[in-house]
């Protein structure tokens, strides 16, 4: 996918320059490091200073040890993941976000153009299509019972290991979510193809319809990424698609 930020590591801080800002991605960011500290210290990258109304905007934070988990991690640091996002879904919601629900991201891969259409990409949207008749929408459209922070951008890049722990970073698109939600992220994140996503699930109770829809439609989303043209499609090999087309029926024939 196409990055949103330039992040500068030369120095003993972190200094983050956001290229689109439109949806308020820096402040929600300097607004999620702030809370974080707060309330789980440690976790994530401490704030430092901040230019929201730059042009540019940016933030700046402290710098954390370790480095990104590769693509296929081990036993520890599934488990120091796992202790991540558990100490992450503690964290207090903010009154301020409200949820809402994220049935838009699968009706772009409907509502999309594709040119040139292989017959897996075909039969994948016509199913996609189809899903919105089920109960699945129903489902997702209403209000969970469990609200956590949610990180809302599992990229295995975004989590540092330093041999002990796991630690956090991209906030900017943290919002209010919950569990089933964001294992269903993380779940269907490309990045996250080689992790054994069924350690982090076994490790938390979660609404196994909510998590299997979710999946479904964090599939879609990642379909429509891959379309040609699209954010993701220039940074995977040829057939990639293809592969997400038929994940996708997997999924929704599961």
């Amino acid at each position: 996918m196409s990055s949103t930020h330039i992040v500068d590591l030369s120095g003993p801080v972190v200094a983050k320059t956001y290229r689109s800002w439109t949806r308020g991605e820096p402040r929600r960011e300097w607004s999620v490091l702030h809370h974080l500290h707060r309330h789980a210290p440690g976790l994530a990258p401490a704030p430092v200073s901040a230019g929201l109304d730059g042009d540019p905007p940016a933030v700046t934070m402290t710098r954390l040890p370790g480095a990104p988990l590769d693509a296929r991690p081990g036993t520890p640091e599934v488990d120091a993941l796992t202790t991540a996002l558990r100490t992450l879904w503690s964290v207090p919601v903010a009154a301020a976000d409200p949820w809402r629900d994220d049935l838009a991201f699968a009706r772009r891969l409907t509502t999309a153009d594709w040119p040139r259409p292989s017959r897996a990409v075909v039969v994948a949207r016509r199913a996609a299509a189809d899903w919105w008749d089920g109960p699945d929408p129903v489902l997702l459209s209403e209000r969970p019972t469990v609200l956590v922070l949610g990180h809302r951008d599992p990229n295995l890049t975004n989590y540092i290991w330093d041999g002990r722990r796991v630690r956090i970073v991209d906030f900017e698109d943290s919002r209010t979510s919950d569990p089933a939600t964001e294992l269903a992220l993380l779940a269907e994140h490309l990045s996250a193809r080689q992790l054994d996503v069924d350690i982090v699930r076994a490790a938390f109770e979660v609404d196994e319809r909510r998590l299997r829809a979710a999946r479904r439609l964090w599939a879609m989303y990642w379909l429509w990424l891959l379309r040609p043209g699209g954010p993701a499609a220039r940074r995977n090999p040829p057939g990639t698609a293809d592969d997400q087309a038929r994940r996708l029926l997997t999924l929704l024939a599961g």
